[in-house]
């Protein structure tokens, strides 16, 4: 598939099948993932996969309550694969303080202009959304809000990595509909997009 149709085509799926994915395409997602950029190449990230059965102890631990049953996305628990993509801050820290960072002085968090340990597998989370895609699948980005002190601890997870959040990976179920934020429609390239200084006023 092209690039541009996959950017076209990337949307948040919320209803899947249970058809398993197969293993190849799993570990291009996940080796895809390995190629975002990162801070020093500080690699400071680790990707938790559950798949089949063993999604539903991810679900029993950050589901709403609502989600099960929602007439909106019926099929949302049913991804046969689920990503967690995991930041570790230290990683980045102790990068910066090697002979060749140090000089950057960035050894201490609020040193930093920004959290890139969570920007940078964010970035990863996006080339997985895109490789699903390209893969005929479809996905979800969602945050974790729910027992991720316990779901960590279950999952063996070391206390120096946190999500930044998770994905539902599978095939589109038939009855995906979309958001009902979308009808909020794209804000206007003349809103967001500014060529030599900032034009339109403040917003």
């Amino acid at each position: 598939m092209e690039f541009q149709e996959v950017v076209r085509r990337r949307k948040m799926v919320r209803s899947f099948q249970r058809r398993p994915i197969p293993p190849e395409t799993v570990d291009r997602i996940l080796k895809n993932a390995r190629r975002a950029p990162s801070a020093g190449f500080s690699q400071g990230w680790a990707f938790l996969t559950l798949e089949g059965d063993e999604t539903a102890r991810f679900w029993e631990h950050v589901a709403d309550p609502d989600w099960h049953g929602d007439p909106n996305w019926p099929h949302l628990m049913d991804a046969p694969l689920i990503v967690v993509p995991l930041a570790n801050k230290r990683a980045y820290l102790d990068r910066y303080a090697e002979p060749d960072k140090i000089a950057a002085d960035l050894t201490a968090e609020e040193k930093w202009a920004a959290p890139y340990w969570d920007i940078d597998v964010g970035m990863a989370a996006l080339l997985m959304l895109l490789t699903a895609v390209d893969a005929g699948l479809g996905a979800l980005f969602f945050g974790i809000y729910r027992n991720v002190a316990a779901l960590l601890d279950e999952l063996g997870v070391p206390g120096d990595y946190k999500p930044i959040g998770a994905l539902a990976i599978g095939y589109a179920a038939e009855n995906d509909r979309p958001s009902p934020s979308l009808a909020r429609g794209w804000r206007p390239d003349a809103e967001v997009i500014h060529r030599g200084r900032w034009r339109g006023g403040p917003h």
